[in-house]
């Protein structure tokens, strides 16, 4: 039995004992985690195929270890320009080890059960959100905050660079990871120090460090 899910906002075929490399989650090493997000389920060549998810079907795995990848070297240059450009970025990564595969109806009741529980959390930062204004500053210009990245600070309460200066980026990971899977794998680590230099006005500085990231890691 075998089943294709999404992690982190990459897609895998994974089957029980399988150990797999996925972007960083949120969680400690020796915790389980579960993925809901099933395309597809093969099981002794009975297939099923969700529209996009199959509905109750889950994927159940332990965290093993958290760790970085190879260094990738990243090198450009503009031809008669005088310009060239070398980093190195090694992603942050999580082993994980497939628990169970559940099929299609398996863990209705839990799902249900999460549902509620997500429900209330979110229920009550939407009401603690302030509303938005005009004073909202546009986050953004933080290096690897897109649109939904911004969004989703923003509907956490956090529509300012002061504000997100102020939050650890741990705390920033946690927020992107619950508003979407696909926001889970972003580097966090240097938006605070980014958003304290834009709430101060010192864009040359965060322009200077914004040169210097590499998939949001300072190098």
């Amino acid at each position: 039995m075998y089943a294709i899910v999404e992690i982190a906002g990459q897609q895998f075929k994974v089957a029980k004992d399988q150990k797999v490399y996925v972007h960083r989650l949120q969680g400690e090493e020796g915790s389980e985690v579960s993925f809901d997000n099933v395309l597809l389920l093969d099981d002794n060549g009975s297939v099923s195929i969700g529209a996009p998810a199959i509905e109750g079907a889950a994927v159940t795995a332990k965290i093993l270890s958290h760790l970085k990848g190879d260094k990738v070297i990243v090198f450009k240059k503009k031809r008669r320009k005088g310009y060239q450009k070398k980093n190195g970025h090694r992603q942050a990564l999580t082993e994980i080890q497939i628990e169970s595969i559940a099929a299609s109806g398996a863990k209705k009741a839990t799902k249900k059960a999460a549902t509620k529980k997500a429900a209330a959390p979110k229920a009550e930062a939407k009401k603690a959100a302030p509303k938005k204004s005009s004073k909202g500053d546009d986050l953004k210009k933080i290096e690897g905050a897109g649109p939904k990245a911004a969004e989703a600070l923003v509907n956490a309460g956090l529509d300012t660079f002061a504000k997100v200066a102020k939050t650890d980026a741990s705390k920033l990971s946690e927020i992107l990871s619950e508003a979407s899977s696909r926001l889970s794998h972003i580097v966090t680590d240097t938006w605070p120090k980014q958003a304290g230099l834009a709430a101060e006005g010192k864009w040359d500085e965060l322009k200077e460090l914004q040169d210097r990231l590499d998939g949001g890691i300072e190098k």
